[in-house]
Protein backbone atom coordinates (compact mmCIF):
# COMPACT_ATOMS: atom_id res chain seq x y z
CA UNK A 1 0.00 0.00 0.00
CA UNK A 2 1.20 3.11 -0.88
CA UNK A 3 1.78 6.29 1.89
CA UNK A 4 -0.95 9.28 1.88
CA UNK A 5 1.81 11.46 1.30
CA UNK A 6 3.30 9.89 -1.89
CA UNK A 7 -0.29 10.06 -3.17
CA UNK A 8 -0.83 13.45 -2.46
CA UNK A 9 2.67 13.96 -4.05
CA UNK A 10 2.18 12.15 -7.26
CA UNK A 11 -1.35 14.19 -7.83
CA UNK A 12 0.20 16.96 -7.07
CA UNK A 13 2.70 16.38 -10.23
CA UNK A 14 -0.01 15.20 -12.24
CA UNK A 15 -1.59 18.42 -11.91
CA UNK A 16 1.49 20.68 -12.32
CA UNK A 17 2.57 18.77 -15.19
CA UNK A 18 -1.00 18.87 -17.30
CA UNK A 19 -1.31 20.72 -20.14
CA UNK A 20 -2.27 23.76 -20.09
CA UNK A 21 -6.38 24.66 -21.46
CA UNK A 22 -5.26 25.86 -24.94
CA UNK A 23 -7.56 28.03 -27.09
CA UNK A 24 -9.71 27.16 -29.93
CA UNK A 25 -7.60 26.57 -33.03
CA UNK A 26 -10.16 27.42 -35.89
CA UNK A 27 -9.26 27.19 -39.40
CA UNK A 28 -11.70 27.03 -42.86
CA UNK A 29 -11.97 24.94 -45.66
CA UNK A 30 -9.88 26.28 -48.45
CA UNK A 31 -10.85 26.93 -51.96
CA UNK A 32 -12.03 23.45 -52.90
CA UNK A 33 -14.55 21.79 -50.53
CA UNK A 34 -13.27 18.66 -48.43
CA UNK A 35 -14.23 15.17 -47.96
CA UNK A 36 -14.54 14.63 -44.07
CA UNK A 37 -13.69 11.07 -43.31
CA UNK A 38 -14.70 9.00 -39.89
CA UNK A 39 -11.09 8.36 -39.63
CA UNK A 40 -7.56 9.84 -40.48
CA UNK A 41 -7.22 7.88 -43.80
CA UNK A 42 -8.78 8.32 -47.49
CA UNK A 43 -10.29 4.35 -47.16
CA UNK A 44 -12.14 5.52 -44.12
CA UNK A 45 -16.21 5.63 -44.37
CA UNK A 46 -16.67 9.39 -46.32
CA UNK A 47 -19.56 11.17 -43.76
CA UNK A 48 -19.46 14.84 -45.04
CA UNK A 49 -18.47 17.01 -48.15
CA UNK A 50 -17.19 20.40 -46.92
CA UNK A 51 -17.83 23.27 -48.86
CA UNK A 52 -15.49 25.90 -49.48
CA UNK A 53 -14.97 28.16 -46.36
CA UNK A 54 -16.38 26.68 -43.66
CA UNK A 55 -15.11 26.65 -39.91
CA UNK A 56 -13.80 24.04 -38.67
CA UNK A 57 -12.05 23.58 -34.67
CA UNK A 58 -9.35 21.44 -35.20
CA UNK A 59 -9.22 19.45 -32.09
CA UNK A 60 -5.65 17.31 -33.18
CA UNK A 61 -3.32 16.82 -36.05
CA UNK A 62 -2.22 13.72 -36.92
CA UNK A 63 0.45 13.50 -39.89
CA UNK A 64 -1.23 15.07 -42.81
CA UNK A 65 -4.92 14.57 -41.24
CA UNK A 66 -6.86 16.72 -39.30
CA UNK A 67 -9.12 15.63 -36.66
CA UNK A 68 -12.50 18.77 -36.74
CA UNK A 69 -15.37 19.76 -35.14
CA UNK A 70 -17.84 21.32 -37.32
CA UNK A 71 -20.15 24.08 -35.48
CA UNK A 72 -22.82 21.31 -35.03
CA UNK A 73 -19.89 19.75 -32.97
CA UNK A 74 -19.77 16.54 -35.39
CA UNK A 75 -16.15 14.76 -35.38
CA UNK A 76 -13.94 13.79 -38.85
CA UNK A 77 -11.11 13.63 -39.93
CA UNK A 78 -9.96 16.19 -43.12
CA UNK A 79 -6.63 16.06 -44.70
CA UNK A 80 -4.85 18.96 -42.85
CA UNK A 81 -3.40 20.33 -46.72
CA UNK A 82 -7.33 20.96 -47.32
CA UNK A 83 -7.60 23.28 -44.45
CA UNK A 84 -7.10 27.36 -44.94
CA UNK A 85 -5.63 29.64 -42.49
CA UNK A 86 -8.32 32.26 -43.83
CA UNK A 87 -11.11 32.13 -41.25
CA UNK A 88 -15.03 32.11 -41.58
CA UNK A 89 -17.38 32.05 -39.25
CA UNK A 90 -20.89 30.51 -39.51
CA UNK A 91 -24.16 32.84 -37.99
CA UNK A 92 -25.95 30.76 -35.40
CA UNK A 93 -28.46 32.92 -34.78
CA UNK A 94 -31.86 34.72 -36.42
CA UNK A 95 -31.34 37.80 -37.84
CA UNK A 96 -27.89 38.40 -36.59
CA UNK A 97 -27.11 42.56 -37.17
CA UNK A 98 -23.57 43.63 -38.68
CA UNK A 99 -22.98 47.44 -37.56
CA UNK A 100 -21.02 49.84 -38.54
CA UNK A 101 -19.20 49.86 -35.59
CA UNK A 102 -18.72 47.75 -32.78
CA UNK A 103 -21.59 49.22 -30.28
CA UNK A 104 -24.75 48.20 -29.89
CA UNK A 105 -26.43 51.82 -31.01
CA UNK A 106 -24.47 52.35 -34.08
CA UNK A 107 -26.69 51.78 -37.45
CA UNK A 108 -26.82 48.13 -38.99
CA UNK A 109 -25.32 47.55 -42.74
CA UNK A 110 -26.93 44.46 -43.27
CA UNK A 111 -28.90 41.15 -41.28
CA UNK A 112 -27.55 37.72 -41.61
CA UNK A 113 -29.58 34.90 -40.98
CA UNK A 114 -28.66 31.40 -39.44
CA UNK A 115 -26.29 29.63 -41.20
CA UNK A 116 -24.61 32.51 -43.63
CA UNK A 117 -20.94 32.54 -43.81
CA UNK A 118 -18.99 35.41 -43.24
CA UNK A 119 -15.40 36.13 -43.70
CA UNK A 120 -13.36 36.86 -40.40
CA UNK A 121 -11.86 40.26 -41.32
CA UNK A 122 -10.36 41.16 -37.70
CA UNK A 123 -10.36 39.19 -34.87
CA UNK A 124 -12.35 39.47 -31.74
CA UNK A 125 -12.24 43.05 -29.70
CA UNK A 126 -14.22 42.88 -26.78
CA UNK A 127 -17.10 40.78 -27.67
CA UNK A 128 -17.21 41.70 -31.36
CA UNK A 129 -15.94 40.95 -34.42
CA UNK A 130 -15.11 42.49 -37.40
CA UNK A 131 -16.46 40.48 -41.12
CA UNK A 132 -17.17 40.61 -44.45
CA UNK A 133 -20.04 39.46 -46.43
CA UNK A 134 -19.20 37.76 -49.79
CA UNK A 135 -21.00 40.78 -51.44
CA UNK A 136 -18.38 43.02 -50.26
CA UNK A 137 -20.62 44.29 -47.13
CA UNK A 138 -18.77 44.78 -44.11
CA UNK A 139 -18.89 45.49 -40.17
CA UNK A 140 -19.01 44.35 -37.14
CA UNK A 141 -21.10 41.24 -35.97
CA UNK A 142 -21.32 40.22 -32.01
CA UNK A 143 -19.07 37.02 -31.28
CA UNK A 144 -22.09 35.37 -29.50
CA UNK A 145 -23.74 35.69 -32.76
CA UNK A 146 -21.38 33.53 -34.40
CA UNK A 147 -19.57 29.97 -34.51
CA UNK A 148 -15.82 29.55 -35.84
CA UNK A 149 -13.86 32.71 -33.97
Amino acid sequence: MKSPVLLVAAAAAAITLAPAARAADFKSVGAAPAILYDAPSERGRKVFVAPRGMPVEVILSYGEWAKVRDVSGDLSWVEAKALDARRHVIVNVAGAKVRSAADEGSQVIFTADRGVLLELAEPISSGWLKVRHRDGQGGYIRAADVWGD
